[in-house]
């Protein structure tokens, strides 16, 4: 053999060689729905340095979420997420939930009235109703295999919200058998509070300057309607024990900010029907203990009456409706946003009470409930077109989250939806 034949034949044994070299590098290639997904062909100065052990090689090109905001924010301007009906939405929502929160408030104080303390078997039949509803759609949309898969994978994080859901409740319903609906009223901003420091030390969420303006302007409004409530004399009975009440206000109030902070979180990254299942699940059979434990006597020395069984029935369907709906604001919005919105609740309460305890309103009321109102504007004045949807620690794209009602991805990918 000739020496140009043996340097002909060591070239071809090197290309040989760089082709098994260079094996298909996996692209995953995330693009929105309607744009071509096929591969870029390949160019001879494609480098194999770094893909030697089979790493495969993840390309984002941009991403719906970012694409839909680059949009959507250009055409709306100013004021984005103020122009957008997610806004509108979620405001309507967040007093609906106030109403439901008020009614639930009232009943509690007509039960106490009669003489009946039982507030662990009171919120009981909540969570049998929701575990009725949502744990049963949970098993059909699973099947019972993959249902017991998340039963054993995620339970422990479905007990802690559980719990801290049913302590919550508990300590509010047991705080106005000692103090009266003004006092009680006096701590709920504080769930506020707790709020925007768990998101800010756990969930790294950053506030803008508008938003702690906003958070700041309802608080005030919510202050001037406790101050008519104070000058009225509306919802101030004599309390049996104002500072044992007041200390189980503010621990129910703190109990609820960590949990509402929770329950953001999971409804983020899972079903709804999920989490509002395993809530009632386990909270169910917390509050069934606690009751069985704490409220034997109060049962038994109950007045059960008519009246008394119609207002535990309107209590539970009234939760049935905020347990309900509280998620998807959590995920429209935020669980600060959420109990902002709650603060308009006394308003409504005093509304409520002219027509059936014949309550006057004071001038402050509409002025106070404005202020409360106009604190929910100046919160989102500076909130891009998907306000606070885009979780930050569902990463730039969303793509740890779950696509579902009310997500910033399902906005982003079927921007015509309603929610």
């Amino acid at each position: 053999m000739s020496h140009r034949d043996q340097q002909q034949e060591r070239q071809v044994d090197h290309a040989n060689d760089i082709t098994e070299i260079e094996a298909p590098v996996e692209r995953i290639v995330v693009k929105p729905k309607g744009t071509s997904t096929t591969p870029e062909p390949s160019t001879p100065g494609s480098s194999i340095h770094g893909r030697l052990h089979g790493t495969p090689e993840v390309i984002d090109d941009g991403g719906v979420v970012h694409q839909y905001e680059e949009r959507e924010g250009s055409r709306k301007g100013r004021f984005a997420y103020l122009r957008t009906r997610d806004f509108w939405i979620v405001l309507l929502l967040t007093q609906i939930i106030a109403l439901a929160q008020t009614g639930t408030n009232t009943l509690t104080s007509l039960i106490n009235a009669r003489g009946t303390s039982i507030p662990a078997f009171q919120t009981f039949f909540n969570y049998v109703l929701l575990n009725v509803v949502y744990t049963s759609f949970t098993l059909y949309r699973y099947g019972f295999a993959k249902w017991t898969k998340m039963l054993v994978k995620d339970s422990w994080r479905y007990f802690i919200l559980a719990f801290l859901d049913v302590e919550g409740n508990y300590f509010i319903v047991l705080a106005y058998k000692y103090t009266n609906l003004l006092s009680a009223q006096l701590f709920s901003f504080w769930t506020v509070v707790v709020v925007v420091v768990i998101s800010l030390v756990l969930l790294k969420v950053r506030y803008h300057l508008a938003q702690y303006g906003g958070i700041v302007l309802a608080c005030g409004g919510f202050a001037l309607l406790i101050a008519s409530d104070y000058l009225t004399g509306s919802n101030s009975y004599a309390p049996t024990n104002a500072l044992k009440g007041d200390l189980f206000c503010l621990l129910a109030q703190t109990l609820y900010g960590f949990s509402n902070t929770f329950e953001e979180f999971l409804v983020s990254k899972k079903p709804m029907y999920e989490v509002i299942g395993q809530l009632a699940f386990w909270g169910m059979f917390i509050n069934g203990v606690q009751a069985a434990i704490f409220d034997r006597e109060s049962i038994r020395d109950a007045h059960w009456d008519g009246q008394i069984i119609g207002y535990i029935v309107g209590y539970t369907l009234l939760l049935f409706i905020f347990y309900s709906l509280a998620p998807i604001v959590f995920r429209m919005s935020s669980a600060a946003f959420f109990n902002i919105g709650l603060l308009t609740g006394t308003f409504w309460g005093i509304v409520v009470g002219t027509q059936v305890l014949g309550y006057h309103i004071h001038y402050l009321y509409p002025i106070a409930f404005v202020l409360i109102i106009l604190g929910h504007f100046v919160y989102y004045g500076t909130e891009g077109v998907l306000g606070e949807a885009k979780k930050p620690w569902l990463g730039e794209n969303q793509e740890l989250g779950e696509s579902g009602i009310g997500t910033a991805r399902r906005r982003a990918e079927h921007p015509n939806a309603i929610v």
